[in-house]
């Protein structure tokens, strides 16, 4: 099977990539430079050139805070929405797979209670909105399609929470984190997996949700990764720590239809122990 993987240089890709590799898959992976994926003419020439039967579509843009304001708004839109309805034509055009990251920034954080496939999206910031646009893309122009929604993303290969902590530990004694924002962390390579998973194991398409188990707030989050360091980390809330783009407060995703899938889906705990050993 020929693949293809988009923003193979980003924290997600790098770790497919990596995961690929491990069970000797041949792969070819672009990046912008390779492949602007905003360029319609571009996309369906190289689709049309090198045909690929499965994309693994992980580029995107991922600046919430810049994606509040100009350029950061239009080029969010632009690699999100433009880019993904431009892959999704070429990739339906040849009759190829596409397999598409989604987040949970699709929700408004308004429900007490897990978010499951079927509740309605009603996202509150740009990312929100242009994730949801590239779901919509997807779903109304693909036959044979992953859409996999994911939340607080960290991993090996990129900027991510799990690193901002550790580098602030180096230089504070004291750090204060948000208390009141519940959801899930996902593990990159737990999303990697699933997504192999899906296409090897012949996973019915449509739209998941996958995160690590079990759900936490930054604070706790937080306190789990800086728990073996000298330092005090303190709860905050979201009002004393304002940033540009809204984030839900409660958006802990429904695992039920990832499990019955027959994915093992770890614990948060349990991955993140995993990846401080890789990284030690």
């Amino acid at each position: 099977m020929k693949i293809l993987i988009t923003g193979a240089n980003g924290q997600l890709g790098t770790e497919l990539r990596h995961l690929l590799d491990e069970n000797q898959i041949e792969y070819v992976g672009t990046d912008a430079a390779e492949l602007d994926i905003t360029n319609a003419d571009a996309v369906t020439t190289y689709f049309e050139k090198n045909k690929p039967e499965l994309v693994y579509h992980c580029a995107a843009y991922t600046a919430v805070d810049a994606a509040e304001e100009e350029p950061g708004k239009s080029i969010n839109y632009k690699v999100n929405v433009v880019g993904t309805q431009n892959i999704a034509n070429a990739a339906e055009a040849i009759g190829a797979t596409l397999v598409y990251i989604s987040t949970d920034y699709v929700f408004d954080g308004t429900n007490d209670q897990m978010y499951t496939e079927e509740t309605p999206a009603a996202p509150k910031n740009e990312y929100g909105r242009t994730k949801l646009a590239g779901e919509e893309a997807v779903a109304n122009t693909m036959s044979k399609y992953y859409i996999i929604r994911t939340s607080w993303v960290f991993g090996e290969y990129g900027k991510n929470f799990v690193y901002t902590m550790l580098n602030l530990a180096k230089t504070h004694d004291h750090l204060t984190v948000v208390s009141d924002q519940v959801g899930r962390p996902t593990w990159t390579r737990t999303l990697a997996e699933f997504m192999l998973y899906a296409v090897q194991n012949d996973v019915p398409y449509g739209l998941y949700q996958l995160s690590n188990d079990n759900s936490c707030t930054w604070y706790e989050f937080a306190s789990e990764i800086l728990k073996d360091k000298d330092l005090e980390v303190s709860p905050v809330t979201s009002d004393e720590y304002p940033q540009k783009a809204f984030r839900p407060r409660h958006s802990i995703m429904d695992l039920t239809k990832i499990k019955a899938t027959g994915f093992e889906v770890p614990t948060w705990q349990d991955a993140l122990q995993k990846f401080m050993a890789k990284i030690d």
